[in-house]
């Protein structure tokens, strides 16, 4: 990933405070290029951007093929995926100690146990067993877009913390954080905003808003889930004694998915709760 910035001076703050956070365990550039050496190290940058740092192995994932491959890994081993289903509750057993189906629109899927990652439809969900969450959607954006020059590299813009990526022959370009609701209306004013801040490393690639509707491919938006204190939940639901929930990642869901499902497997199959898991307990919010 390439980070671009409009000030030098900028640059080199989120470089420190990025080897702050990786801590040694990836490599970071000893400094941030500038001028011509900073637009050199991607074809799309414009001259406004002054300083610029390339992370080698940094950058994002295509969200269709990875679920696609993902489909295809879990189908190889046995799973059977349900595809455009929608889960409204559970059917408990007699004593209500243990879920043994999930209700879905096209019937009851039966469970030994489940786990509840739905993002910000995870509050419904665990409201249905009893427990209510705080989610709050903080909503983001994107569309695709033709360029030319296009982006080699995924671009993040660093003053307007937005980003471009290379995705699927086209460019993504994504961005904003906006506390509306835990609903999927979009604000065509927020796809507006992200594309004029894209403008500032990226060139003068429309020249009115209105020029957008044209230009412009999939808007979309989707709430990533956050809870009051910033940290997930990841623990077993009180009550029933086999009903799990992973949710709250914020803005970190695929970073932190592989090693989420590896404790929270774990604790599902052998019932004692991983030391890691600690911090993310259910409880904490009940105070």
């Amino acid at each position: 990933m390439v980070h671009a910035f409009l000030s030098p001076g900028e640059a080199r703050h989120h470089l420190q405070l990025q080897r702050q956070m990786a801590d040694g365990r990836y490599p970071l550039p000893d400094d941030v290029s500038t001028g011509a050496e900073a637009m050199a190290l991607d074809p799309s940058l414009a001259p406004e951007v002054k300083a610029a740092y390339l992370v080698p192995g940094e950058g994002v994932l295509d969200p269709v093929a990875f679920a696609r491959a993902l489909e295809e890994r879990l189908a190889a081993t046995g799973v059977k995926v349900h595809e455009n289903v929608a889960a409204s509750g559970f059917r408990r057993g007699p004593s209500g100690d243990r879920v043994t189906a999930v209700v879905t629109d096209t019937g009851e899927i039966p469970c030994s146990a489940v786990v509840i990652a739905a993002g910000v439809r995870s509050a419904d969900l665990l409201r249905e067993l009893g427990h209510p969450l705080p989610l709050q959607a903080g909503k983001g954006y994107s569309f695709s877009v033709d360029l030319d020059p296009a982006p080699t590299h995924t671009l993040y813009f660093g003053e307007h913390r937005a980003v471009a990526s290379p995705i699927g022959g086209t460019t993504r370009i994504a961005g904003t954080m906006e506390l509306s609701g835990n609903n999927n209306r979009l604000d065509w004013r927020r796809i507006v905003a992200v594309a004029r801040a894209s403008r500032h490393y990226l060139g003068q690639w429309f020249d009115d808003p209105d020029d957008l509707v044209a230009l412009i491919r999939d808007p979309w938006v989707g709430g990533r889930p956050f809870l009051p204190d910033g940290l997930p939940v990841i623990d077993r639901v009180p009550g029933p004694g086999n009903a799990f929930t992973a949710t709250g990642h914020g803005m970190l869901g695929v970073t932190l998915g592989p090693v989420t499902g590896s404790e929270l497997a774990a604790y599902v199959v052998t019932g004692r709760r991983p030391a890691a898991l600690t911090p993310f307990r259910l409880d904490r919010l009940r105070g």
